[in-house]
Order: C-alpha cells, then structure tokens, then sequence
C-alpha cells in the first residue's frame, strides 16, 4: 500500500504495533528529544512517537522516530514490518530498475486549508518548535524537504532538486539554511547569485513516508526525486503546485512554507548536534526569507532527532545510500556484489566484489570515492570477496583480520574531499581517504598463503530459510 501522505502511515503504523501514543503531559525540553533519542536505544523494532500534550503549547501533536527502525522502514516501503535489512535493500534495489515513474499532479491539496502571508508569517505561532540536543544553537526543522529548480533550466523536471537540508529558525519568517557544497541545491543556489537573484524554495513539513527516503538519496543531478519516489511507493507519487513560488511539491504535505534564499545574504547558523554524532559549529550560512505558509488544519509536526547512532537519521540514509552506489559502481564494474554504505551517511563502505585481475579491489574502492556521493562521503572503504556478506559484520572483520597485509592492502590517499561536517576533516571539507583491500589476492598479485578456503555448504542456504520459518513459526 503506497501511502499519500503521513497521517494515513501513523495510521497504518498504529495498527501494526509500531506506533506508541504517549498520553501524559511531557516538557518540549528536553523530554520530546530525550524520549527520540531513547528510542534509538531500545532495539531494531523501535516504535514512532506520538505527543499531543505538550506543555506551554495549546495545541500540538508531534511525531518522532517515524522511520526510527528497520520495522518502520519496511511499512514505509509497503513491506512486512518482519523483512530483513538485507532483504530491504534488495527490495530497494529491485524497485530501482522501475525509475522514472511519472508523478500525478492532483489539486485540491490538504495544506491548502490555511494560508498566511507576509508580516502574518510566524513559525513560532504555527509550529511546536523544541531543540533536538541541549547544545543546538536554536529551534531546528531537520526533517523538511527543500526544493528547488535550476536557474539556468527552470522548466526541467529532473534538475529541480528535493533534499534534506538543515535549516534554523531565526526569526518568525526567517531561516538559515545550510546548503552543502556537493549538494544539488548549492548548485542551484551558485546559478543564482551569479544572476544576482534570490532562488525560489518551496520547504515541506509533515509529508509521506517515501519522500523523506528520497530526499537523503545519492541520485544524479537530473533525475528527479519525484519519480524515483513513485518507483519506491509502486504508484506515482502525488505532487501539487506551490501557489506562490510555482514549485512542485508533495500533495501530502503537513505545511508547505515558500519564500526565497536571498542572494548573497549570510548569517551565523549553528551550532547544531549533527548526523556524525558531534557538533558542527557556527557558520555563516544563506538565508531563507519566508514569504507564504499553507499548512493543514491541526498539522502534525514531525521532527527527526539526531545522534550518536543509531538514530533515526541512520535508518533513514541506510538503503537510499547503499542502492545507489551499488547501482553506480556495478554500471561500471558488474563484479560487484552488494555495497553497505549505512555506516554514518556512507563515509564508512564495504563492498563485496568479484576481481577480474590484481589490484582489481582497490580500482573498486577508487571508484566508489569518485561518485557522486562519494564524492563528499565516502572516506573509507573495505572491500571483502564475493563471499563475504557486508552486511555481517563478523564476516567483514573476519575478512580484515585474516587477508589483510597492511603494507600492502591499506592505501591512503591524501588532501581529498569531504563534506565540512566530517568532524574528522582537516581543514574542514579536506581529508586523506583510505582503502582497506580485504579480499584475497589473485594473479599476477601472487602472495600470501591462502591454500584452499573453506566455504559454506551448498545446503547451506536452504538449511537458513528453513530455520527461520521454523523459528518464526514457533
């Protein structure tokens, strides 16, 4: 079932058990991010959060931790919540080869039911705003989708971008955004400023569980969110015309808020508890000036917490990073088996290969580097044998432990990119990377004292599906 829009998933995670209501009467701090942050703590089959008594706010329902587990992630997905990790992702890689799907303009949308313009915008009037960790330099919205269209290219569909970015609340119609370098939207955001003209942004609250997923998402510069969306959901993603700024946006959406990013206008933004479980401090950073809010009426306000993982960021980011670069890497090298890019936004990679020749492993990891993600990611990279599961981690450091020779396996490759978050960057956006080639050497690299491996059995397979039906049956 493709669902439309969040209300219609609380629902359908309310009846299957991974909805949980919290009916007593909570603190905005720190107990909204507080109890977040736990859910991350208590096991893959965390619930989402509900709170609709919050005190000093009249009239707010607040939703958390709604794609904070494996289980929830799969009814995202219209999958049984009982699927596993690696099973998601082969889903999400199957569902892949459906792209592009043509989404369906509708009218009539839901946020339409209330509109403020101009000196009446407030956010803090319309939104329940609350810190996320008690360090953050203000009230955070960090699970909107911003989109935007290419300056130099209104008209195409695919170059209009939808992304995850965080954006500070800074005033009542004010927000500062942090536009990533080797995102899509600072693209956007550079074609205008050399027009010297403000970019239109349309930025949605509260919207279908599939959008979020895609807005993290690695994808090409034009190809469209949207209609990677509709692949995911099985049907076309419904979307609805922004009236003020003309930008498309999910029809579903709680809020929809639209203005401008102001050319050449900076502020100082942060510091704010980051995805790399660390703080990134303040910046000066492009600011949002908010022109029109249409919301629904009694709008549920979601919000993601973020942490040192897992949190419900890593969930989020887990497959809709794995699937690209594996689809990136095997366009060009079909020995590649599977990728695992779920380890803090993909800057930690294990990938399983065939290797045609020697050295072939390591061109593999070089690549990976090189794509668009990696690019500003990826830093480390593991690469096991077509045998070893990256996804088992016992595997993996099996594999490091038993075939790697670090002054010949480990490569490190200096004065590299990265994103200026990655606490370890030195300066920041700059790091050395590395390559651990964990996979077993074939000519002419003859070395080692491999003999024959032992492998699993050929019944192997079989025997582990029948022991889960039989456990699962119990």
């Amino acid at each position: 079932m493709a669902h439309d829009d969040l209300r219609t998933f609380l629902d359908t995670l309310e009846e299957e058990g991974q909805l949980l209501r919290i009916g007593e009467e909570v603190l905005p701090e720190p107990d909204l991010a507080a109890a977040a942050n736990a859910a991350g703590r208590i096991g893959e089959g965390a619930p989402a959060l509900y709170f609709d008594r919050v005190k000093g706010f009249d009239d707010a329902r607040i939703a958390l931790n709604v794609h904070g587990s494996w289980r929830n992630h799969a009814l995202a997905l219209g999958l049984p919540k009982e699927t596993s990790t690696k099973e998601q992702v082969e889903e999400f890689a199957r569902r892949w080869d459906a792209f592009p799907v043509t989404p369906e303009r509708r009218a009539d949308a839901p946020w339409r039911e209330n509109t403020v313009t101009g000196d009446d915008v407030d956010l803090f009037r319309i939104l329940p705003l609350f810190r996320l960790n008690d360090g953050d330099g203000g009230f955070y919205l960090d699970k909107a989708a911003v989109v935007s269209r290419d300056p130099d290219d209104p008209e195409h569909f695919g170059k209009q971008n939808l992304g995850t970015y965080r954006l500070e609340v800074t005033g009542p119609d004010r927000l500062a955004i942090q536009p990533v370098p080797m995102h899509d939207i600072a693209q956007h955001l550079r074609k205008a400023e050399e027009r010297d003209e403000d970019l239109p942004v349309a930025i949605t609250l509260g919207n279908d569980p599939v959008i979020p997923i895609v807005s993290g998402m690695p994808m090409a510069y034009d190809q469209s969110e949207y209609e990677m969306a509709g692949a995911l959901r099985g049907a076309p993603l419904p979307i609805a015309t922004a009236p003020h700024t003309g930008i498309d946006v999910p029809w579903g959406a709680e809020v929809v808020i639209e203005g401008v990013i102001e050319s050449r206008v900076r502020q100082i933004e942060g510091p704010f508890g980051e995805f790399t479980g660390h703080y990134s401090g303040g910046r000066r950073m492009p600011v949002v000036r908010i022109e029109r809010v249409s919301y629904r009426t009694r709008p549920v306000f979601e919000s993601l917490y973020i942490g040192m993982p897992w949190t419900e960021c890593d969930y989020l980011v887990g497959p809709n990073t794995c699937v690209p670069l594996l689809k990136q890497l095997r366009a060009e090298f079909p020995e590649v088996q599977a990728v695992n890019a779920m380890y803090t936004h993909g800057l930690l990679v294990i990938i399983s290969t065939r290797k045609r020749y020697g050295g072939f492993a390591k061109a593999v990891a070089m690549r990976a580097m090189t794509t668009p993600h990696g690019l500003g990611y990826v830093s480390q990279v593991i690469v096991v044998d077509e045998d070893v599961d990256p996804f088992d981690l016992p595997q993996v450091l099996w594999a490091q432990s038993a075939k790697v020779n670090p002054r010949d396996d480990v490569v490190v490759i200096p004065n590299l990119s990265v994103l200026e978050l990655a606490p370890a960057a030195s300066p920041a956006g700059i790091t050395s990377k590395m390559i651990i080639d964990a996979t077993t050497p074939v000519h002419p690299d003859d070395r080692g004292n491999f003999s024959t491996p032992a492998k699993d059995l050929p019944e192997t397979a079989e025997w582990t599906s029948r022991l889960r039906s039989l456990l699962a049956a119990r």
